[in-house]
């Protein structure tokens, strides 16, 4: 079952790309918008349009911020491909923007992408007034300074710093850097009803940093043609990571720990809440 949602919110996503972006000028940054944006696993796309299910939402409606929530994660990984960042030349399998355009059209790309997505989210569709404003703000949040561009900015001073990170500063670094847009995606439903987001809050909380310890634990034990983008960057930077601190096995299961409290975390929705359960597991065999 969850297969086939994931599938199904990442063709209806990528159909939703389509119309927005066919309707746009002809022109480099576009074709680099649309570049950006194909493929990938949509598993945030796919957590709103879930949690808007466990709550009663049109699809019609939770389409948009679900597709919204991909274009800043787009943008993100344009960015952190950038030389001035992680200097990557392979992401999901193809030529990074600025491998296949340049930097200049890279940093626009990203930039309309991440306008994009606050578009999309407080589209007219996606619900009332007071719902759009909460979905923006929260964004606005989970995105910038607060959020994702945060762990981002850590992660940066943590390649010059005199010693490597702790656990703990390690942990808080990527409940911004990765945590931030799951966390917005998971209870973006709930938002959307107007309902209690705490036990998906909670849910997601859990499930980002699973999903960030396995990301460490893919980058030690995958390879480029498998991932589609590089792998080893990290120990070869000597950058401490979950598995560098805490070794393989001790990372998987701390994961597979997270994954256990995240499950727990949705008791209140019962078997309406399975799909989301696979999900976090999914996050921690995942191969990619």
């Amino acid at each position: 079952m969850f297969q086939e949602r994931l599938k199904d919110a990442a063709t209806a996503i990528q159909a939703q790309f389509d119309g927005v972006l066919g309707a746009l000028d002809d022109l480099p940054v576009v074709h680099a918008m649309a570049h950006a944006t194909n493929g990938g696993k949509r598993l945030r796309g796919f957590m709103v349009l879930e949690s808007a299910r466990l709550h009663g939402v049109d699809p019609s409606a939770a389409i948009w911020p679900a597709t919204g929530i991909e274009a800043l994660h787009a943008y993100s990984l344009v960015h952190d491909d950038l030389p001035c960042m992680d200097d990557d030349d392979l992401r999901r399998g193809a030529p990074t923007v600025h491998v296949k355009w340049d930097e200049a059209t890279a940093v626009l790309a990203g930039d309309a992408l991440q306008t994009l997505a606050f578009e999309l989210a407080t589209h007219h569709d996606a619900g009332s007034g007071d719902v759009r404003a909460d979905l923006a703000t929260s964004l606005a949040k989970a995105s910038g300074a607060q959020g994702m561009v945060l762990g981002q900015a850590l992660d940066i001073a943590a390649e010059t710093a005199d010693a490597p990170l702790t656990l703990d500063e390690i942990t808080a670094l990527q409940r911004g850097k990765t945590g931030a847009l799951i966390e917005w995606s998971a209870t973006a439903g709930a938002r959307m009803a107007q309902a209690d987001i705490g036990p998906l809050q909670a849910y997601a909380r859990a499930l980002g940093l699973a999903f960030q310890i396995a990301d460490d634990v893919l980058d030690v034990t995958s390879d480029a043609a498998t991932m589609g983008k590089a792998t080893g960057k990290d120990a070869e930077a000597g950058k401490a990571t979950f598995v560098s601190l805490l070794g393989l096995d001790e990372a998987k299961r701390r994961a597979d720990a997270l994954v256990t409290e995240a499950c727990d975390a949705l008791s209140i929705y019962q078997a309406e809440a399975d799909t989301l359960r696979d999900a976090a597991r999914f996050v921690v065999t995942r191969k990619t």
